[in-house]
Formats: C-alpha cells, structure tokens, sequence
C-alpha cells in the first residue's frame, strides 16, 4: 500500500516532511523515533483525523482502523463498548478470551483501569476487517502479559485478514517481537526504513544508530 508525500506544518513549524513510502499489506510495520519526530502526527493523517499540507492521504477507498493513544470508553459496558463496531458474537467471544476481558463483560467501562480499558478499545477495534490498521502505542498502558497477548493478537489479525498493519511504539522490544519491517522518524523526516531486524542490527544512519544505542540495542 503507497502512502502519498506527506507533511504537517503547525504555524510556523513543520512537524512532517516525509517522501511517499510504502506500507505491505499482510505486513507489520513499526514506527520508531523520539518524543516530538512525528509519529502521531503521521497516525492521525492516515487515519484522516487531521489532513496533510498536500490535502491528501490514504485513498478514500481503502478502510482504516485506528487506535489513538488514548483509549477512550462510553458510558456502558465493557461489551456495549465492543460491539458498537459489530455485532458478531463469536468474534466478540474470541476477543474476550484473547485478552482475558470475560470477567468485565458487565462491568461499567468507565471504571476500568487504563489498561483494561486499553484491551477493551483494542477488542472494539478488531471486531471487524481493515485494509490498514493504526495503532498508536496500543499496549503503552498494558502489562507484561496483557501486552504479549495483545501483540498476538495483532499478529494473528494481521495474517487473517491480510491488512497493513502501521504500529506506532516507543518500544524498539516490541517492534522486534512483531514487526516485519521498521521506520525510523527524527524530528518529522523518514531517516531509516528496512526489514526489523536487519535495522536494528545494522543501521546506516547516524540518527538511528544514537537512538538505538540509547535503548541498548
């Protein structure tokens, strides 16, 4: 799937400046880079929440899924919340399971922990099929095992469904569990982008390198 040449400019400052690159579909592909190198910018541009310098984006034809990183839950059950984007039970029964959510089917979604509600907007995502699925720092809230979990998840939906999956994280540990391919941001522009793990081993910019180096890969 080809992302178009996208920037952001916020008043006087340009917070994007990236030349149009490619998402595989059938693919996991993480978004690397510090506080501020624009990741969720770029999220919320493909999602189609905040539009690009150019006006333009993903095709207006292909479906897009997205996770902010703010999990969000309205004022009903935790399994009101997921089957607002579908009513399929056995879906809904496997995504429980999953994420070891059957024991807050009742509860009141807004008092769920930050993790919890977490797994629960994760769930609500996956209830149906996309062509390109976003999340932004999905499990940044979860714990060890809530995390594992959901990464599977992910995995597993990714090769059901055959979608492009862009998964923005912080955390280089994840990307090498479950991403097939990296993009590395610094301050708005695309410095480094390959396979994970040859990246990661082997990166050729000086950008990546310091900031892998920082994370003791």
């Amino acid at each position: 799937m080809k992302v178009p040449t996208v920037s952001k400019t916020y008043g006087i400052r340009k917070v994007l400046d990236l030349p149009a690159f490619e998402i595989p579909e059938g693919q996991i592909t993480a978004v690397a880079g510090s506080n501020g190198s624009g990741k969720s910018c770029l999220a919320k541009i493909l999602a189609g929440i905040e539009l690009s310098d150019q006006k333009t984006g993903i095709s207006p034809d292909i479906t897009v899924g997205y996770m902010p990183q703010k999990s969000y839950a309205f004022r009903m059950s935790t399994e009101r919340n997921i089957l607002l984007n579908g009513g399929d039970k056995n879906r809904f029964a496997y995504l429980m399971k999953a994420l070891n959510l059957e024991h807050l089917c009742r509860h009141p979604a807004k008092k769920l922990s930050g993790g919890e509600t977490a797994k629960m907007a994760l769930a609500r995502l996956l209830m149906r099929s996309y062509r390109l699925l976003i999340l932004d720092e999905p499990t940044a809230a979860m714990d060890m095992e809530s995390t594992l979990a959901a990464e599977e998840l992910i995995r597993s939906f990714c090769k059901e469904t055959g979608c492009a999956v862009l998964l923005i994280t912080h955390s280089i540990q994840q990307a090498r569990r479950i991403a097939d391919r990296m993009i590395y941001l610094h301050e708005g522009c695309l410095i480094e982008q390959g396979e994970t793990e040859q990246l990661l081993n082997n990166p050729s910019k000086d950008e990546t390198r310091r900031f892998l180096e920082f994370y003791g890969v």
